[in-house]
């Protein structure tokens, strides 16, 4: 590098990665409503701040059907998956923030994800049964408290596509409504993916619009080198930080499956389909 180029770096202060991952943490509050401690923090190293937030691994809910203090490892596992799917797809926006890994927050280790400010634009709605404006998919048709049908719905949009590949290889148990994040600058975000990376399959979500659809050429390229990288190289390397070696082949599996049929996966019976509430 030339000394130029490193006094524009240093003039540019730490990248937000450096930030998250190294800078002091300062809780400002709690998030209500989270079912595991999800807090609000500022991440601080010297003049630069970032806001995100903070899931501690003491403050995890045990469940029945995963590993206790390993949900923290699922979100940045996801990221690190989500960031490989936009890198194959020479994407500028990976579809889950940054998140990284802390060993020393304020109530231990955790992970620790990039604030997103996300606007009112729905992207997922239930609407009364054939209301639905044109580009929006078709998910489900249920009834309200007084018999009227109503459907559930989302944009027939490429990320929500994007989005939808990424939890099927990841195995997303939690895909609802409002763990989609749209922002003023148009673009989106999932959060939430701590119950990702099951041994069993536990997919469920409200991104069926394209269950059974054919998957595009460029899906196809896209799964097989991430089956190449899944199976050996960095990105394995980085999973192993955050999940089993059994774990991580299951993810390369699901996506060799989902290459090998070539369409996106239809709901079945052996699992509900879709998390509860599904907002």
């Amino acid at each position: 590098m030339a000394i130029d180029d490193e006094v524009s770096s240093a003039a540019a202060g730490p990248t937000q990665e450096e930030v998250l991952t190294v800078g002091s943490l300062d809780v400002e509050g709690r998030l209500s409503g989270a079912s595991n401690a999800t807090l609000f923090c500022i991440a601080s190293l010297g003049q630069a701040q970032v806001e995100c937030v903070y899931k501690p691994v003491m403050g995890e809910r045990p469940l029945w059907d995963f590993p206790d203090g390993t949900l923290g490892h699922r979100e940045v596992a996801a990221y690190l998956l989500a960031r490989e799917v936009a890198a194959l797809a020479d994407d500028d926006q990976t579809l889950i923030p940054l998140t990284v890994w802390r060993e020393d927050g304020p109530y231990g280790p955790g992970s620790c994800q990039l604030w997103i400010e996300a606007t009112d634009t729905s992207y997922v709605d239930v609407v009364p049964v054939d209301q639905a404006l044109p580009g929006w998919l078709s998910v489900l048709t249920a009834s309200d408290d007084w018999g009227n049908p109503l459907e559930l719905v989302h944009r027939d949009d490429h990320r929500l596509r994007a989005m939808a590949l990424i939890d099927i290889v990841s195995n997303n148990s939690d895909r609802k409504g409002g763990h989609i994040l749209p922002t003023d600058s148009d673009e989106i975000y999932g959060v939430d993916h701590g119950l990702c990376f099951n041994v069993e399959d536990k997919l469920r979500t409200v991104l069926w619009g394209w269950a059974g659809s054919e998957l595009h050429e460029q899906e196809k390229k896209l799964l097989s080198k991430l089956i190449e990288r899944l199976q050996s190289g960095e990105l394995r390397a980085a999973l192993s930080h955050h999940l089993t070696q059994e774990e991580i082949d299951l993810t390369a599996d699901r996506a060799w499956l989902l290459l090998t049929q070539g369409r996106f996966l239809e709901p079945t019976s052996r699992w509900p389909s879709i998390p509860w509430p599904a907002f």
